[in-house]
């Protein structure tokens, strides 16, 4: 039974636990604390459409199977916006006209690929999380705190940490926080083409679990400082099957950081993995992104300051399930050179906060600024810009978002990095031809996320 249906732990229990377990007054006030769910959304957005009407009310979201299509357990998401048709196309001829509208990464794309378009659609506000997430965030909202220096987060439980930011790293909380569910499985494919759209895909098994998002958690005392943990193992190629690493990322990064773990089928042996992290390079993308830039940005944000801009409206990927379809295969992801296939993405309007993180002196990263454009709806980044230490533009973000809604829940589908040096680009999060998220992973339990399962999982 998904969470937000559970009858053992229902919304007003997470609802009084918070209440009982939480300090008061650590946030907002709970007048502000209020506006969540009447002006505001219940995480935080604003729930009126913008001045011209291009961007619509939030009216609820996709809180369960819409009637317009067909679901059973298991299947891939139907696009319940495919009668949809495009509004306009925005090329390299006709930029300047959407520039307002467009971030630098997506004007570079635009100038650098003759070829390169953004079909923009109707926006459609889809998000929604569970009642208990909702709850939840509204108690972070009061009481949750940003630990010393920004680098963690102090009594919050299973919602949205700040919903109503003052800071920008409190923005980047709420990305690494947000709500994915419990416990979950899913297969994911990662290509990297070369020029000419030559690629072996890189397949993936992942496990996850949120102690995070725990329903049975009352304190985050419980939670042994750990967000999420994280078990990866590589199923194709042949010649990589079977390496698998581990996660476990803190929440409170001052009282410890992020632990990872290896394990290869030529050395037979666990190791400890601190590479997992920050600017070492991902392992399946040849080059072309580091380990933070997994889900866009993950881990610490430590190693920069971050600077809350403010919101704007942007055209971002949304309601991607034409690219996410089943009935797609990856060599028509991958045919064209430099770039995805741009007749799979949809654009919408959408209101994003801007954070502009530069690198903090004394510290060292690849990238020395990266820009990123948050998701009002989900608090999941949209698209970013990547920096290099001369401050040129170097690589491109992109997320493509859809609503799980058979969760429900709001993040993105898969993303993709452009590296505008090398003309390259990789994406992962793929699951066309794999099987389908399963949030129901109720057989996942923490003692199977310690070094010694690896050890397991390799003997088998």
């Amino acid at each position: 039974m998904s969470l937000c249906k559970s009858a053992a732990y229902s919304a007003a229990s997470i609802l009084a636990a918070l209440m009982l377990s939480l300090p008061a007054q650590a946030g907002v006030s709970e007048k502000e604390a209020a506006r969540l769910g009447q002006d505001l959304t219940p995480i935080g957005a604003e729930r009126a459409g913008n001045a011209d009407g291009t961007i619509p009310e939030w009216t609820g979201g996709l809180q369960d199977i819409p009637s317009n299509v067909s679901y059973t357990e298991g299947q891939h998401l139907e696009d319940p916006f495919a009668d949809d048709k495009v509004q306009f196309t925005i090329t390299a001829d006709n930029a300047d006209q959407y520039a307002s509208k467009l971030t630098p990464g997506q004007l570079a794309m635009l100038k650098k690929y003759g070829n390169y378009k953004m079909d923009v659609y109707p926006t459609r506000r889809s998000c929604a999380f569970p009642e208990v997430a909702y709850e939840a965030t509204k108690q972070n909202a009061i009481n949750a705190s940003l630990a010393e220096g920004g680098n963690g987060v102090q009594n919050a439980l299973l919602g949205f940490p700040f919903p109503m930011p003052q800071e920008g790293v409190e923005v980047v909380w709420n990305h690494n926080l947000r709500y994915r569910g419990h416990k979950l499985t899913r297969q994911f494919a990662a290509l990297a083409p070369t020029e000419n759209n030559e690629f072996t895909p890189i397949v993936v098994q992942d496990q996850v679990v949120f102690p995070y998002a725990d329903p049975s958690k009352t304190s985050m005392d419980q939670l042994d400082n750990i967000s999420l943990m994280y078990l990866q193992t590589v199923i194709a190629p042949a010649r990589r099957a079977g390496e698998v690493i581990l996660v476990h990322d803190t929440i409170n990064q001052v009282k410890g950081p992020r632990k990872a773990w290896s394990y290869n089928p030529g050395s037979r042996r666990v190791r400890r993995a601190p590479t997992i992290a920050y600017d070492n390079p991902q392992s399946y993308a040849e080059g072309m992104a580091t380990s933070d830039n997994f889900d866009l940005f993950n881990g610490s944000p430590d190693r920069y300051t971050w600077d809350l801009k403010g919101k704007s409206e942007k055209y971002v990927a949304y309601n991607s399930y034409k690219l996410s379809s089943p009935d797609v295969t990856y060599d028509q992801i991958a045919n064209t050179s430099g770039h995805i296939n741009q007749d799979l993405v949809r654009y919408e309007l959408h209101r994003v906060w801007e954070v502009d993180a530069k690198l903090r002196e004394g510290h060292r990263h690849v990238y020395e600024r990266r820009v990123n454009y948050f998701d009002e709806d989900s608090w999941t980044i949209s698209a970013a810009e990547l920096y290099d230490s001369r401050g040129q533009l170097w690589r491109v973000q992109e997320g493509h978002m859809i609503q799980y809604y058979n969760l429900p829940g709001c993040w993105n589908a898969s993303e993709v990095i452009y590296d505008l040096t090398a003309g390259r680009y990789v994406i992962q999060g793929l699951k066309n031809q794999e099987p389908m998220m399963n949030f129901k992973a109720d057989e996942l339990t923490e003692e199977q996320f310690t070094p010694a399962a690896i050890r397991r999982i390799a003997t088998r």
